[in-house]
């Protein structure tokens, strides 16, 4: 007979009292990390564009730019971002790092990379409702915005560097 297990909860004992991260420092770490995103694009898409359109990826006329949900490479650029980024750094983002806070997932110690990437697909959930995805942080009793229940995640305060600002 199958049975429910409940494996999240000690994990969620664990997390249990940790300071959740305000909106306006999630706003600007969010702000950080597509400037940083915007700046990755041009990179490496300036030296790319002669190539996508001599094979056809880009037709005649067409540019090769940044936006959040009308093309393809712009949204697999934000998911790559945003996945790699929060698993190489165990919830820190550069602009999380920035800001002192970070992701934990509420079912494992340590981010996993399915995780990550998860809840770097439930930004384009949050965007899709026309933003009510990230307005759900105040009606969350902890805090939690559509991409934090994609990715069971909550965003919380880094422990280590609130105590080196103290």
């Amino acid at each position: 007979m199958k049975t429910y297990n409940g494996h999240e909860t000690q994990r969620m004992h664990e997390l249990d009292g940790a300071e959740l991260a305000s909106f306006l420092r999630r706003a600007l770490a969010f702000t950080i990390d597509l400037a940083i995103i915007v700046g990755l694009f041009w990179i490496f898409a300036t030296p790319l564009e002669p190539l996508l359109r001599r094979y056809g990826v880009l037709g005649e006329g067409e540019e090769l730019i940044f936006t959040l949900n009308l093309n393809w490479y712009s949204i697999a650029l934000v998911v790559l971002y945003f996945g790699l980024a929060t698993y190489l750094g165990n919830g820190k983002t550069p602009g999380k790092w920035i800001l002192g806070i970070r992701t934990a997932s509420l079912i494992h110690a340590k981010m996993t990379l399915w995780h990550s990437v998860e809840r770097a697909l439930g930004y384009g959930a949050s965007l899709l409702e026309g933003g009510f995805g990230f307005i759900q942080f105040f009606i969350h009793p902890n805090r939690r915005t559509l991409h934090d229940r994609i990715g069971e995640t909550i965003v919380i305060r880094d422990i280590r560097q609130k105590e080196e600002e103290a």
